[in-house]
């Protein structure tokens, strides 16, 4: 089988960035080995805004919408006022800005000619000026043993529990359970049949294609690890039949840019309520701005799973891993027998909790089923758990092996 290995390349058309994947028929080679300077998208910049820096956003301020529906309708007349605002006062041209920030940031992204990055790091209005940079979902590989086995099945008469969900204490019946995990990810099968997914709020923040639909698989198996319907089909989740809602931040060889996935938290942090879970299996570079968007998404009273990355190294390298505060969950992972996954990202702090991340089974693009490997595979077991647990995470024991000589804890539900 393929193992998709997500690389960052610099290669750009005309009218945008394009985003490669590498796929290759070697099963070890397991994480990316991207270096810095070759994740920069050269003359497109994230321009982050003091506070004052938009009137738009002071205006907004006063609102204080507990309705989704209002939310949601509310993100719409913001981004159009905000987009407004950014073109005129900043004399831009419609075509140079990607995305305008009003929620988990304020600002915008866009093409800058060297004479307009030098006017704009003059502005007083500008907090801080970061180059957009390439990001990747973490990488992931099927699991050897069950390539004959499991690794292809699509439903069957009856329902498997994975041995990550009994690990972190079972599953919960979470159907109608009004609290929603928001899976910022390449998107979700909308129509799986193991999945409760609401397509009205997905959005995919993805250029050229709109549907927050999955193309990739990764946000699939994440939203399955999350809250697959206890039914008689396919697996069950740790928050079974809780609602998901698809961000789309990636397309479908799993790249994507900073200022995209700022975007989509941008987009979750004035949709979600309270008490929201939202679940970030990805990481890249070090930046600010994303670091920043995360944290502004969980004052907000999100509740934030985020992947600690899969290349062997301190978490507190990596974006949006390194980022901590209430309720913010760095999530590294473990194998079935409780040893610290040999690609797993380290650190405490930022860690916070451990979870299972090898040979993890979910729904899969295709209305199918997959075994996985990841950290991306672990931060949706606590994801569930905070869903179930209404933000509260247990832990029992510690993992064996852990790089740093300080064992991290283990999630329960």
């Amino acid at each position: 089988m393929v193992n998709f290995r997500v690389k960052a390349v610099v290669a750009f058309a005309i009218a945008g960035m394009i985003f490669s994947s590498c796929q290759n028929e070697n099963m070890d080679d397991f994480a990316s080995e991207a270096k810095v300077d070759e994740t920069l998208i050269p003359g497109q910049y994230i321009v982050v805004l003091k506070e004052t820096g938009l009137k738009t956003i002071q205006n907004w301020g006063a609102r204080k919408d507990e309705d989704r529906n209002a939310r949601l309708k509310g993100y719409d007349e913001l981004q159009e006022a905000l987009r407004k605002e950014v073109l005129e006062g900043f004399r831009l041209k419609p075509e140079q800005v990607d995305h305008v920030f009003g929620s988990a940031l304020a600002g915008f992204s866009a093409r800058l000619s060297p004479d307009e990055l030098a006017d704009l790091e003059k502005d007083d209005r500008v907090e801080f000026i970061e180059q957009d940079q390439i990001y990747y979902l973490e990488d992931f590989k099927m699991p050897n043993m069950f390539v004959n086995s499991i690794l292809l099945q699509s439903g069957g008469s009856g329902q498997t529990t994975p041995w990550g969900i009994t690990e972190i204490g079972g599953a919960v019946n979470a159907s109608g359970l009004n609290r929603w995990a928001f899976v910022i990810d390449s998107g979700i099968q909308l129509n799986h049949p193991d999945l409760n997914v609401n397509s009205q709020y997905g959005r995919s923040f993805v250029s050229g294609y709109s549907s927050p639909t999955d193309q990739n698989g990764h946000g699939t198996h994440v939203a399955g690890t999350i809250a697959a319907i206890h039914n008689t089909i396919g697996v069950i989740g740790v928050a079974a039949g809780a609602t998901v809602v698809p961000v789309r931040v990636f397309g479908p060889t799993g790249g994507s840019a900073t200022s995209t996935i700022v975007s989509g938290i941008d987009y979750t942090t004035q949709v979600a309520l309270a008490n929201d879970v939202a679940n970030l299996s990805l990481g890249g570079p070090a930046s600010t701005a994303l670091d920043n968007a995360v944290r502004n998404l969980a004052a907000k009273g999100v509740f934030c799973a985020i992947a600690a990355g899969n290349e062997s190294q301190n978490a507190n390298n990596v974006s949006p891993a390194r980022a901590t505060g209430t309720r913010l969950y760095t999530i590294s992972a473990y194998d079935i027998n409780g040893r610290f996954a040999s690609f797993s990202n380290f650190g405490n702090p930022p860690i916070v909790v451990s979870a299972p991340g090898v040979n993890i089974y979910s729904t899969w693009i295709g209305s199918g089923y997959r075994a996985i490997n990841g950290t991306s595979m672990a931060t949706p077991h606590v994801a569930g758990i905070l869903l179930a647990n209404n933000g509260t995470v247990r832990w029992s024991g510690y993992v064996t092996n852990d790089p740093d000589g300080n064992p991290d804890r283990k999630a329960r539900r």
